[in-house]
């Protein structure tokens, strides 16, 4: 197949190009890795340990690895959301995550130079899905949201070296690394975006899927990097095809991913405000439906055609996030103060559902009079239905087909407050209002309508360990 053998070509190039250097060569210094969909949000201490006292590190054990380069983090997410009004359905809903981290640092436990292992896994108990059981929606209401299971996510092995080269390479998950906003990330609906999640095959390998495949990063100087990623295109269904993240799927079509990034200010000592830009872009070198003809030219609304969607080749997009600081106040970190944060991506509307995306919003942290780790903040998705869908739907009422509506685009608005109740442990209530659930779909239950917004009322619970 075309697609596999661009992958193996690309993953031979960058082995090659990579481990061919000297082991020799001293590692740059490591963050530990973490999930975008786990990640603690902002400069908060990110351990409820100290909080513990002797239960904080029983034994010694937890230093005791440590000085042997493990790091193991767990974290307990638990929420409950419900929506009082609109949808197909109104009432709460339960839903939880724990995850558990593992970073291995081989140079100090081995002496193997600049080399890190990776691995985490997800224990998801959701006895709901508000976005599909309330709403069916395209938005995600809550990023932590997924079939419930025990599941492996990311499994990797890292290779840096002190010329700011870094490949990575496993099961990887993109939605750590590409197309995210640091500023973003305290919003339960902020995810990995719906253009991607709703285009890609299986939504794309970002949580609660990941994917093998390879990623080399390239430090020019502390405030300019370059990364591209070469993935397994298709991570499988999560209820069906790779419930357990073991699958290791190896020979679908490649999804290629590419991205620059730029930082200034990014230091804690620094008085300047923050800021960065991202440029990127994914090719996808699988097959796509087109969602308004047949393999033999007709409109797949036509009574007479065969209902065979026309296969076509590829699909793409572009995207820019852009986050920046408004106000540092004297002795405050990169995300400390007033910022605000934007996301827009395009992708061909003649193929995806989603052809144009955009999110954005403010969040101010460190400024409730008392509340020195609190933050709150507003923010806004935005997602338009593609044409050729669009055209879909009209073509159905002129054929007679339904008189369902014609779908448009999906909105959401989030308003969030953090709150620290102990170093290492979160609540946070949180009100989202729903625009046009999927677009604009018909109701089932009251044909010819569309299904009715509403407001999502919220309140999550996060403790890190």
């Amino acid at each position: 197949m075309p697609g596999r053998s661009l992958a193996a070509r690309l993953s031979l190039v960058l082995l090659a190009a990579s481990w061919g250097a000297a082991a020799q060569e001293a590692a740059l210094p490591e963050r530990p890795p973490q999930s975008a969909a786990a990640e603690p949000q902002g400069d908060f201490p990110v351990s409820i340990a100290a909080t513990l006292g002797p239960f904080g590190d029983p034994g010694g054990l937890r230093s005791a690895l440590r000085d042997r380069g493990i790091d193991l983090t767990v974290l307990s997410t638990n929420e409950v959301l419900g929506n009082p009004n609109g949808g197909i359905r109104t009432g709460p809903i339960y839903a939880g995550k724990f995850e558990a981290i593992l970073a291995v640092d081989l140079e100090r436990m081995m002496g193997w130079s600049g080399l890190t292992a990776f691995a985490n896994a997800f224990q998801i108990h959701d006895t709901g899905g508000l976005r599909d059981r309330s709403f069916r929606r395209l938005i995600t209401v809550s990023n932590i949201e997924a079939y419930p299971t025990t599941r492996l996510s990311e499994l990797w092995l890292e290779r840096r070296w002190d010329s700011g080269l870094a490949l990575r390479i496993g099961q990887l998950a993109a939605d750590g690394e590409f197309f995210a906003s640091d500023t973003g990330k305290p919003f339960l609906s902020n995810d990995w975006p719906t253009i991607t999640g709703a285009n890609l095959p299986s939504g794309g390998p970002a949580y609660p899927l990941a994917t093998p495949g390879l990623r080399l990063r390239y430090d020019a100087t502390p405030g300019l990097s370059a990364l591209v990623a070469v993935f397994n295109g298709d991570p499988g269904d999560q209820r069906v095809a790779n419930r357990r993240g073991t699958n290791f799927r190896l020979g679908d079509p490649p999804l290629v991913m590419a991205e620059v990034q730029w930082r200034r200010n990014q230091e804690p000592d620094t008085a300047g405000l923050a800021a960065s830009l991202k440029l990127g872009g994914y090719r996808h070198f699988g097959r796509f439906a087109d969602p308004r003809f047949d393999t033999e030219g007709l409109h797949l609304a036509d009574p007479s055609s065969l209902g065979t969607a026309r296969a076509l080749r590829g699909t793409s997009g572009l995207y820019a996030v852009a986050d920046h600081q408004l106000y540092r106040p004297e002795g405050g970190g990169p995300s400390s103060g007033v910022s605000v944060y934007a996301r827009l991506s395009g992708s061909p509307s003649d193929r995806n559902l989603v052809d144009l995306w955009a999110d954005g919003g403010i969040v101010v942290a460190g400024l409730v009079p008392g509340r020195p780790d609190d933050l709150f903040g507003a923010s806004f998705i935005y997602a338009r239905i593609g044409e050729a869908a669009r055209a879909f739907d009209r073509d159905r009422l002129a054929f007679g087909m339904g008189a369902g509506p014609v779908r448009k685009a999906e909105a959401s608005l989030e308003f969030t407050y953090q709150m620290q109740v102990v170093p290492g442990w979160t609540v946070q209530p949180d009100v989202q209002m729903v625009f046009d659930p999927g677009g604009g779909i018909e109701n089932s239950s009251r044909p010819g309508t569309r299904i009715k917004g509403g407001v999502v009322l919220g309140m999550r619970s996060t403790v890190v360990y």
